[in-house]
């Protein structure tokens, strides 16, 4: 199921952090990228496309070649439905109780 491996491709934090530079600025080689995770952690080229062939493989990250180098983009779309599946549902009651509580202060006001 897609689902699992958007679930699967979030729980590391490595593959957040690609993810974050993603969002910050589209477009990204693979050595940019490796450069970003080598800010936190040490980890080989290998390990670093290891963890984006997940986020691929998740439908997180779209890839597209320009010339010799393959560039990286964010898919925000798998995010948004499990928003929409999982988080979304839980917020609307409580979000429309503090809304049934403010209009009820103010009549009582």
């Amino acid at each position: 199921m897609q689902e699992d491996e958007v679930f699967k491709a979030l729980a590391d934090p490595t593959r957040r952090r690609l993810l974050d530079a993603l969002f910050a600025q589209e477009g990204r080689s693979l050595g940019d990228l490796e450069a970003v995770v080598a800010e936190h952690v040490e980890m080989s080229r290998f390990g670093v496309s290891k963890h984006l062939r997940q986020l691929e493989t998740a439908g997180l990250v779209l890839t597209r070649k320009q010339g010799r180098q393959k560039l990286h983009y964010l898919n925000p779309v798998p995010i948004q439905l499990i928003h929409d599946r999982w988080i979304d549902k839980y917020t609307e009651r409580r979000v429309t109780a503090l809304t049934e509580l403010k209009r009820d202060l103010e009549e009582q006001s």
